[in-house]
């Protein structure tokens, strides 16, 4: 990661210039953050793959949907955290620094969020 973007948690999306496959900013996370993200990632992780042992033992169908979700809410959980902490960070230092676009690119993001 670039210790650019270390050294300002305040502003922690930032173009670097650099290719990337996820996306054209890199972003700064506590490490906090990022634990607890991979935590909850890790334990969504797992249920995937118990739904997936269920459907190959033919588990009752309903039992398995109630599994998918619960996946579905976790998944919403870690979308809600990294929403917060991309609210709370990026976009205001994005705004401070007088990049408005911002501003489009939260709420496509928002409806995305919402549409589903």
């Amino acid at each position: 990661m670039n210790d650019d973007i270390e050294q300002r948690p305040g502003s922690c999306c930032q173009n670097t210039g650099e290719s990337m496959e996820e996306g054209r900013l890199r972003s700064w996370r506590d490490e906090k953050t990022v634990q607890e993200l991979a935590n909850r990632l890790n334990r969504i992780e797992g249920q995937v793959r118990g739904i997936k042992r269920m459907i190959e033992k033919g588990v009752y169908c309903d039992d398995v949907l109630n599994q998918i979700s619960s996946v579905q809410s976790a998944l919403n959980g870690v979308a809600k955290l990294l929403l917060e902490k991309h609210m709370r960070f990026c976009i205001k230092g994005q705004l401070a620094a007088g990049d408005d676009i911002v501003i489009d690119e939260l709420m496509n993001t928002i409806y995305r969020m919402l549409n589903k």
